[in-house]
């Protein structure tokens, strides 16, 4: 007989089946005294409670409605919780947070400060939205790439066409006409360097991607233009840079709007051509003297003339009457010739104090480009005129001489004595005769 009880099952393994609930009543206890220990007395409740973080909300509300930038990305208002790191904590609400790089910011923001994000992408892993600042370069993600979005991108090449570029290791193209706001003669000068550009095209099966960075220069210069425009104001002094020169003058940047230099504005003197005075790229002071905002666009004129030192006044208090001084003859009109006497100072010499010679034309004793000494006769500052003399320094010639009645010397030649012809014989017969002295010159 069996030893085991007449009731005693077994499975095929030969094992008792009647011992196989009494072993797992042995586990279950064991088990449910380890997850007492590890919740240290926490009901099931309470840990759901505890552990039921909710997803961030990307839905509008009404006390934080979601704006688009231009480029179509969310836009939202949020409080600034702490600075942690290299990171920046912003609160949406209670069920969406989101963390922003602190290199976006000039200074660390406040907490409690409310500010505007653009809402990048949400990061699945760590629950929270990935946000940056409006208009600041972001690192960029291939598949987070969207049309609209500024990206910092390496200038890899260039063709004819414009420059190659490189996106989150992937190729881009940046026509030459997006490059910058004006055409640039030599699209090189941007190899290798790291450029801030605005996704235009983006195809990612056939990987093409176009970017520009004009677009991103337009914002910035548009924000610029209409707080310039609202501060600008008639007669005030800015600080401007050359962008091109016209025949009619040169027009210069002033942080988002361009105004005019004309010639006559560039600086003291004549001036015949733009480039004689500025060139592009020149970082200039000028006076605004006018301002026309109902125009399309706004027309603003510039004058940097009136901000530099006038080289005549200063010519004046410097030079004495009398002095000698060294001139290149710059114009020969009819009354005379226009001397320079320093870079953008000129002397006037009359025709009648160029030669002790009596000459017709200035021409014919001087030339354009001669260097002359000169001697300042007079100084008008009120006029701004300088009186010049070339034959001042030049001795006068010796000339025959002859003494009058009164024994002072006279330039005219002696009289020659009349010979005796017919007509003077009838004279000398009617006033006294012949070999009688006369009285009245006559002989």
């Amino acid at each position: 007989m069996d030893s085991d009880a007449p009731h005693t099952q077994r499975d095929p393994n030969g094992f008792a089946t009647s011992s196989i609930p009494s072993l797992a009543r042995d586990i279950n206890a064991a088990l449910n005294a380890e997850i007492e220990s590890a919740l240290g007395g926490m009901t099931m409740d309470e840990i759901l409670s505890a552990t039921n973080t909710p997803r961030p909300s990307t839905r509008p509300s009404s006390q934080n409605p979601i704006r688009r930038t231009s480029g179509g990305r969310q836009l939202r208002t949020g409080r600034v919780v702490e600075v942690r790191g290299k990171d920046v904590l912003v609160e949406f609400g209670p069920k969406s947070q989101g963390v922003c790089p602190l290199s976006h910011f000039e200074t660390p923001p406040p907490s409690g400060e409310q500010m505007e994000f653009v809402v990048e992408r949400l990061d699945p892993f760590e629950g929270v939205l990935i946000l940056a600042r409006e208009g600041m370069i972001t690192k960029a993600q291939w598949g987070d790439l969207k049309v609209g979005q500024i990206v910092e991108a390496r200038c890899v090449g260039m063709n004819p066409g414009g420059l190659d570029m490189e996106v989150a290791h992937h190729h881009a193209f940046m026509p030459a006409a997006q490059v910058d706001l004006r055409h640039v003669e030599d699209i090189s000068v941007y190899l290798g360097q790291k450029l801030e550009c605005e996704i235009v095209e983006l195809r990612r099966n056939r990987e093409r991607m176009l970017l520009s960075r004009r677009r991103v220069l337009e914002k910035a210069r548009q924000e610029k233009r209409a707080a310039l425009l609202q501060e600008i104001q008639l007669g005030s002094q800015r600080t401007v840079t050359v962008v091109s020169l016209q025949p009619f003058g040169a027009f210069a940047d002033l942080g988002g709007v361009d105004g005019l230099i004309p010639l006559s504005e560039l600086g003291h003197g004549t001036i015949k051509q733009a480039s004689d005075a500025v060139a592009v790229g020149d970082v200039l002071e000028v006076k605004v003297i006018r301002v026309d905002l109902h125009s399309t666009p706004p027309r603003l004129t510039l004058s940097r003339r009136q901000v530099m030192a006038d080289p005549v006044v200063t010519a004046l208090n410097e030079i004495q009457v009398g002095a000698t001084v060294a001139g290149t003859v710059r114009s020969v009109m009819e009354f005379g010739a226009f001397i320079e006497i320093s870079p953008g100072v000129e002397g006037l010499v009359h025709i009648s104090e160029i030669s002790h010679d009596r000459i017709t034309t200035p021409s014919q004793a001087l030339k354009v480009g001669e260097v002359v000494q000169t001697k300042v006769l007079s100084l008008d500052t009120a006029r701004r005129r300088i009186s010049l003399s070339i034959k001042a320094l030049k001795d006068a010639p010796v000339r025959a001489q002859s003494r009058d009645r009164g024994g002072r010397d006279s330039k005219a030649e002696p009289v020659q004595a009349r010979e005796a012809d017919p007509s003077m014989r009838k004279l000398l017969l009617k006033f006294g005769g012949v070999g009688k002295d006369l009285k009245g010159g006559l002989s």
